[in-house]
């Protein structure tokens, strides 16, 4: 079955305020946040500001399905906007995160979406810090929270027939704070905000796709 997706004017209001993966509009107080991301000249792409702090610890995440630079599987393609795989969530393990960490968090963000503010594909918070991964279920107490197609839980990849390989930016985050307090209905670009206030360690594998 095919996922419902947002309304136009209800995906305006969140591209409007959409933020890159882990991406803050400003960073919190005494929060430091990086500067902005290396611009692209092709299709149009602009500076975004990246949430993460300079000071974030980088540990190691690991996918049995995916790999840097690699491709998805048919079985993780999105069930929407054309495309007709099966929606399975990918598998992620790591290790090395601080040893601070009180949760975890995980999204996924195609910053080559052709939207202007990029698209939100995943997004799970309140991961118990005792965890190192995830298969197919999220553990108890994790929050699957709400995608740009206004779906919650994982929606696969599904960029533009014809256009360039999409990036999807798959990043654990590492945070200072047992739950971010927030809703599974939080809007993306909200979550992403406030996990970028609390995040300790960050981990990155960056899979593309392209039809």
């Amino acid at each position: 079955m095919k996922k419902s997706l947002l309304t136009g004017a209800a995906a305006a209001v969140v591209a409007g305020v959409a933020l890159t993966a882990g991406v803050a509009l400003t960073a919190p107080e005494g929060h430091k946040a990086a500067g902005p991301a290396t611009v692209r000249t092709a299709y149009g792409y602009s500076e975004i500001r990246k949430g993460v702090p300079d000071s974030a610890q980088r540990f190691t995440v690991t996918s049995p399905d995916v790999s840097d630079g690699g491709e998805f599987p048919a079985d993780t393609w999105a069930d929407a906007f054309g495309c007709t795989g099966g929606d399975r969530q990918i598998r992620l393990s790591w290790r090395d995160a601080p040893r601070t960490t009180r949760s975890f968090a995980i999204t996924m963000f195609d910053p080559d979406a052709p939207t202007g503010a990029g698209f939100w594909h995943w997004l799970v918070w309140d991961i118990p810090a005792d965890r190192t991964g995830v298969d197919s279920a999220l553990p108890a107490g994790a929050v699957a929270g709400t995608a740009d197609s206004g779906t919650s839980g994982y929606l696969g990849p599904c960029p533009p027939s014809g256009d360039i390989a999409h990036h999807y930016e798959i990043n654990v985050y590492a945070l200072d704070v047992p739950t971010l307090n927030l809703a599974a209905t939080t809007p993306p670009t909200v979550a992403a905000f406030t996990m970028s206030g609390h995040v300790i360690g960050q981990a990155r594998i960056t899979p593309t796709a392209r039809r």
